[in-house]
């Protein structure tokens, strides 16, 4: 008889750290690693709600987009609704991905926002002529070394790479303004200024629904017997690694080939701290 009591479930996508970026121990979000998951959780219960909780500073613009896409695509075949809740930060591409959501919630305390775009870099060329080292560039095609940190910034590459940004923040801006149309609230300049803010000046400006959490937001909507049931998202870590040790299966001869995979991740893990140190974590 207890069997025939359990409560309704709705399912839940958890999408936590930074979007298509590798770290050592956390691969980024990417719809390829994703897509399985996300379609499983529509398919997982008869009830019309499936729940994302997004936890993210951002990313890959590129891969939050195709990730969005793929969550309205199966909203619109099952006939879902979909429910965001903010944790931590849901910035940048982590708002991206929020936007996929029907209502968006978040806690008082989370950090919302941030419609821009960034490139960072670093400019080494001063730094290598100090040392008295040279740098040999050889390419077919006057532009393809367009930004190299070796050598001194062009004008003509900043300007070019300003208008790809644009072009990049043109795109998050129209998704905005379509998923949230009739309940952003401010200035343009303002809301797609790159500014980050908290979920209740996020709520102010009509960037989110309000303030709420999962549990208790489920509960309103289907009952206090309502169980939540969160879809792993199986992505490879730590251990997925050993695949390309030698001795392990992989197809690595030498360390060489080692050494490379360990400098990526080395960098990757400075890029992902760098995007969450932006709002204080």
């Amino acid at each position: 008889m207890l069997f025939f009591n359990r409560g309704p479930v709705v399912p839940v996508l958890r999408f936590t750290g930074p979007i298509g970026m590798v770290t050592p121990l956390r691969p980024g979000l990417a719809l390829s690693a994703v897509a399985g998951p996300i379609e499983k959780a529509f398919s997982l219960s008869k009830l019309p709600s499936v729940a994302i909780v997004v936890n993210s500073p951002g990313g890959s613009p590129v891969q939050s987009h195709l990730i969005f896409n793929r969550i309205r695509q199966l909203a619109a075949e099952k006939g879902k609704r979909v429910y965001v809740f903010c944790e931590d930060v849901a910035a940048s591409g982590g708002y991206f991905l929020a936007l996929a959501g029907d209502e968006i919630y978040a806690d008082p305390s989370s950090i919302v926002g941030s419609i821009g775009v960034i490139s960072a870099g670093f400019g080494l060329d001063k730094f290598i002529s100090r040392f008295g080292i040279d740098r040999r560039v050889y390419t077919s095609g006057k532009d393809k070394g367009t930004l190299d940190p070796f050598q001194p910034e062009r004008p003509d590459d900043v300007e070019r790479l300003k208008d790809l940004q644009r072009n990049v923040h043109d795109v998050f801006i129209d998704v905005v303004k379509k998923r949230r149309a009739g309940k952003l609230k401010g200035p343009e300049e303002e809301l797609f200024s790159g500014t980050f803010w908290s979920a209740t000046k996020a709520a102010d400006l009509g960037l989110i629904d309000g303030i709420a959490d999962l549990r208790t937001k489920m509960q309103e909507l289907h009952g206090k017997k309502v169980r939540l049931r969160v879809v792993p998202l199986v992505r490879g870590g730590f251990l997925a690694r050993f695949g390309r040790l030698p001795g392990f299966g992989g197809t690595c001869d030498d360390g060489f080939a080692l050494s490379g995979s360990f400098a990526d991740d080395l960098l990757s893990a400075v890029e992902t701290r760098a995007l969450w140190s932006r709002f204080g974590l």
